[in-house]
């Protein structure tokens, strides 16, 4: 993740401009603008981080929007060096320390936190989903289920947690899903269309949800099949007719896949395996911040 981005840049500072991080009205009548301190960010349950390298780069970005003097001192950012992004810890652990000046602190504590616990909570939920299937072929993918403006980092989140990106925006990639199915004329039509208008090699997928279709799709001649809302017997039918075609088709399962039944996708023989939840469903990751005066 390249944390210094003007993407990721924009997105960390409009969150410490709408917590008005520089306007902290309770800090600054209560802390002596000189105290220095240190914030020990903590891991309070087991957990897979992500988020760290936001930590310097908000305080960066707080220095150029804050015109207080004890913004433009120096602060240190210090982690174990077995403690990074994509790593286990265990509950207690301390993920990094903070020195800095004490109003500072206080001031963009929980832009840091809402950062560090949401990422977490993303990269956490995924290692779940991959550890359920360790020992198959399939993947776990995310979707573009995610919360607008923070898609870059939530998906990098999945990264952390062992998972595998899909498309990151619709000019990724090539996916006739129903909709364009129905408005493009059908499934051959839009297949067709696709095939021929399509610039350079990207590959083009298309989702079925039954029989007729997937049959349809290969007679067209697509490249992906995305296996939508089937049980997984279903799939397997499918996965074992497409291994019939004399070419690679990658294969991808979505639609009502959750913890509980991910392994049985798996086990269908599909490569890919699609999960909204993911993103959409993550639960945020209970971090803390401790401060206390140097």
């Amino acid at each position: 993740m390249d944390w210094k981005s003007s993407r990721i840049d924009a997105v960390l500072e409009q969150a410490l401009v709408e917590d008005r991080a520089a306007g902290d009205l309770t800090t600054n009548l209560t802390i002596d603008p000189n105290l220095r301190a240190s914030a020990s960010i903590l891991a309070r349950q087991d957990l897979v981080v992500c988020g760290l390298g936001a930590v310097p780069r908000i305080l960066e970005i707080l220095t150029r929007l804050d015109r207080r003097p004890q913004a433009q001192t120096r602060f240190e950012v210090v982690s174990h060096p077995e403690i990074f992004d994509g790593v286990r810890v265990k509950k207690g652990q301390v993920l990094a320390v903070i020195r800095h000046n004490a109003r500072v602190l206080l001031s963009c504590e929980r832009v840091i936190l809402n950062f560090m616990q949401h990422l977490s909570g993303i990269a956490t939920n995924t290692r779940r989903f991959v550890d359920e299937i360790k020992g198959t072929n399939a993947r776990v993918l995310d979707t573009r289920k995610t919360v607008p403006g923070l898609r870059a980092l939530e998906k990098y989140a999945v990264l952390c947690g062992g998972g595998t990106n899909h498309r990151l925006d619709l000019a990724s990639g090539i996916l006739i899903k129903n909709n364009h199915i129905s408005l493009g004329g059908g499934l051959p039509v839009a297949l067709r269309n696709a095939l021929e208008k399509r610039e350079g090699t990207q590959r083009v997928q298309v989702e079925v949800r039954n029989v007729r279709e997937l049959n349809e799709a290969l007679e067209g001649g697509a490249e992906a099949l995305l296996l939508d809302n089937m049980t997984p017997a279903q799939v397997k039918d499918c996965v074992d007719r497409i291994k019939t075609e004399n070419r690679w088709i990658p294969t991808e399962a979505s639609g009502g896949i959750v913890l509980e039944n991910i392994r049985a996708y798996a086990e269908t023989g599909v490569d890919f395996i699609s999960v909204g939840a993911l993103t959409h469903s993550a639960i945020a990751a209970d971090i803390s911040m401790s401060i206390v005066a140097e």
